[in-house]
């Protein structure tokens, strides 16, 4: 799969959170944890599960930092 995204890291699932029509996912990227809101149909249809190794792609119009 290639995505225009530059920002790309592999990680693993390590939960997934159902809701009524959206899907929380949190993937571990060494010490980091991203957490993806997509829709449950996503999940079912990409066949996610806990252990998975996927890609995260960030592609944001801000980013902040604080202090």
């Amino acid at each position: 799969m290639k995505l225009s995204a530059r920002n790309q890291f592999q990680g693993t699932v390590v939960r997934i959170t159902d809701g009524q029509a959206m899907a929380e996912v949190v993937v571990k990227v060494g010490q980091l944890e991203f957490v993806a809101a997509i829709t449950e149909g996503s999940v079912k249809s990409m066949g996610l599960k806990v252990n998975d190794t996927v890609t995260v792609a960030v592609k944001a119009t801000e980013v902040m930092i604080g202090k």
